[in-house]
């Protein structure tokens, strides 16, 4: 069992409620009955559909370096603030909230004349545990809950316990594995009555309970705890998905634009840069632009390539990543290289990973530099063991703290250089930050730092990883490379593909992926449901690798199918690394790799570039407006009683919005040449009732088949 040492304040005091024609937009209250004094519980009204509770004390201190930056108040909509003794109603437009203090502080959110949609539980709403905090709500058993960025299918995610971190799960079940590569702690509950989210703003790790744990006394709840530091929690409500999706986005920033060119078939795999002469008889470019010659005589456009990181391995030790380096005996002419893609009209995606092995060329300057974490016990720099090479192969190195100086100067100047040579966007890879101890120390030195740093942090002397947060690292991670590309092409946009992602990454990341999966029918079943998540989170340019990027080559019908889906999504890329008996080299899927099924791989290849018009103008709605590309079926149908009733549409693994004018269907099992999907009603069933097809009106409310 996880550690438990819970302190539940009580005999809270107002503090603070500054006035307000018409009321007020915060109230602050005290308890003397804290860990090492007293605690400290603010609630503000921020804006229509925002709220913001914040509770901490001296020993439990707000995030240092919130994900969110923190929004202005706006007195817009204010209506009126009902007072009691012991408790204060705020209305805003029709949303009422009131926080009632009689007992421990309890928090209910919802629209005016219905019951409340966020509602805390009663005598344990807030409460200090350890060196960290817990937040228990009242659980709301048979409605839908989503977000918390990518988790394993299905979209559902009632009735489950997540742990609330990142990590480099390669090869993960897409129905079980937890946790993934993304650390976004946005829980959304959606009813056909109002829609509500909790957005927990720390990098701190946690976990949350989903309604996975009840009890005979407290009944059933939900519960986000969390390992360090005071709790700061934003609220948000609206009539539907589409308000508090865009709530959100207004909150943590709306996804960027993707260059136009990333929305074609993007190539990859991690064998072509591993080919040396001398073992294999062949140079890795030379494999390379062999590659792109097939594509021109199987006639299958592309537009990127994604180069991994076999490029940079050493010449000298074996089995070892040097990032920022290039092996000359693969690639002799790096430049000419990058070149020889950029002729054919392909883009280069450059694989880079934050961490330095202790044998890589730059490591003894960086260390005494101080561009590592510091291990307290030892005064010197934290050493980790590291992923190398192939399967299973690692070494000792450090991971770069983008907080110092040194790390950071390295990282930019890197970027930098690769940008010049050619390679068109940075794909940071392997930046999950699994990091040994919560007491290594951050530098805390570089201005990006500030940048983001809270004011009321300013006198903070913690430098422990676990307050500030590992996943704090995924997001200046992005933001250096964002940087970095932008200094070299000032009118272009910067193209940061990123593995790992915080809701902060992405103002600076525009694109990422769900890591290395497993190819199976299950796992392209599952993904439709993990994206639909993660495009609730924001993370909107999302998408999978097609066919698998671990286990074995997919069945010539699998790849085929899994094509034609991908084809049908925000991102489309096949990428893998396939075991083999060298596990050094590995294997690749490659279009024309069954010639049984090449004429229609080339054909979903191709309808994906003449629907690329439609994807691109998908993802501007994206960016201005934070709508997902990829929606679950009930987006904008909330008056459809069926998308509540039916648990096949809300684990919404089978089918999916692709925009407003494609409803995409699949098959997900062997031997199939059918499939149905359901069509979602806006009005209740009569005349009138909307047809889906033009040319062979279909009604809506309905299943149909091929």
């Amino acid at each position: 069992m996880p550690h438990q040492d819970e302190l539940v304040p009580n005999h809270y005091k107002l503090v603070s409620s500054p006035g307000l024609t018409g009321g007020a937009t915060r109230i602050e209250l005290r308890s003397e009955e804290g860990p090492e004094g007293p605690a400290t519980l603010i609630f503000k009204s921020v804006k229509e559909g925002l709220f913001r509770v914040t509770f901490f004390s001296d020993s439990h201190p707000l995030p240092p370096y919130p994900s969110a930056r923190r929004p202005e108040l706006e007195f817009l909509g204010l209506r009126t603030v009902e007072s009691g003794d012991f408790a204060k109603t705020f209305h805003r437009g029709d949303i009422e909230a009131r926080i009632d203090w009689t007992d421990v502080p309890v928090v209910s959110i919802g629209y005016s004349g219905h019951p409340p949609l966020h509602e805390d539980l009663p005598h344990r709403s807030y409460v200090f545990d350890g060196p960290g905090v817990a937040h228990y709500s009242k659980y709301a058993r048979g409605d839908l809950h989503v977000g918390l960025g990518e988790k394993a299918a299905p979209m559902d995610l009632s009735n489950r316990h997540f742990t609330l971190s990142a990590t480099d799960c390669f090869g993960y079940d897409a129905w079980r594995t937890d946790p993934m590569y993304k650390h976004i702690p946005l829980l959304i509950r959606a009813t056909p009555n109002g829609v509500i989210a909790t957005f927990s703003a720390s990098h701190a790790r946690g976990s949350t309970s989903v309604g996975s744990e009840m009890d005979g006394m407290w009944g059933y709840y939900k519960v986000y705890r969390q390992d360090f530091g005071g709790l700061d929690e934003y609220v948000l409500i609206g009539r539907t998905l589409q308000e508090v999706v865009t709530i959100y986005a207004d909150l943590v920033g709306h996804p960027l634009l993707v260059p136009r060119w990333s929305f074609g078939y993007l190539a990859g795999g991690m064998k072509y840069s591993m080919l040396d002469p001398e073992r294999d008889s062949i140079r890795a470019h030379d494999a390379l632009m062999n590659f792109a010659s097939k594509l021109v005589k199987h006639d299958i456009p592309c537009s990127g390539f994604q180069l991994s990181s076999g490029y940079t391995m050493s010449q000298d030790v074996l089995q070892t990543r040097n990032v920022f380096t290039w092996n000359k005996e693969r690639f002799p002419d790096p430049q000419l290289f990058a070149d020889d893609f950029h002729r054919r009209g392909i883009r280069l995606i450059a694989n880079i990973k934050p961490y330095v092995l202790k044998n890589h060329p730059a490591y003894a300057q960086l260390e005494a530099n101080g561009a590592f974490f510091t291990d307290p016990r030892t005064g010197k720099s934290g050493v980790a063991r590291l992923w190398s090479s192939g399967g299973g192969t690692s070494g000792e190195g450090g991971h770069i703290d983008f907080t110092s100086e040194a790390g950071y100067a390295f990282w930019y100047n890197g970027v930098k250089e690769l940008r010049k040579t050619g390679m068109d966007c940075m794909w940071n890879d392997n930046n999950e930050y699994v990091v040994p101890s919560d007491k290594w120390e951050l530098a805390l030195e570089h201005s990006a730092v500030a940048e983001g740093r809270t004011a009321d942090s300013a006198n903070l002397t913690r430098k422990d990883i676990g307050l500030w947060g590992r996943a704090m690292q995924t997001e200046l991670h992005g933001k250096c490379s964002h940087d970095a590309l932008l200094e070299v092409f000032p009118n272009e946009r910067p193209f940061v593909l990123t593995r790992s992602a915080t809701a902060g990454t992405m103002r600076y990341a525009c694109s990422t992926w769900s890591g290395d999966n497993v190819s199976s029918w299950d796992g392209m079943r599952g993904a439709n449901a993990i994206s639909l998540n993660a495009g609730l989170c924001l993370l909107q340019c999302y998408g999978h690798d097609i066919g698998g990027f671990e286990g074995p080559q997919p069945s010539p019908e699998l790849l085929l199918r899994w094509v034609q889906l991908g084809c049908h999504s925000p991102r489309f890329a096949i990428n893998c690394y396939k075991t083999t008996q060298d596990s050094f080299v590995g294997d690749v899927i490659e279009p024309w790799m069954y010639p049984e099924i090449t004429l229609h791989v080339r054909r979903a290849i191709k309808r994906r570039y003449e629907i690329l018009p439609y994807l691109y103008s998908l993802m501007l709605k994206s960016h201005l407006t934070a709508v997902p590309p990829q929606r679950w079926t009930g987006w904008g149908y909330e008056r459809d009683p069926e998308i509540w009733r039916s648990q096949t549409l809300k684990d919404g693994d089978t089918q999916y919005w692709l925009g407003d004018s494609l409803l995409i269907g699949g098959v997900y099992e062997p031997d199939v040449t059918a499939a149905d999907v359901y069509l979602p009603q806006r009005q209740p069933r009569g005349p009138g009732l909307p047809q889906h097809q033009r040319a062979a009106p279909v009604p809506a409310g309905r299943r149909v088949g091929d």
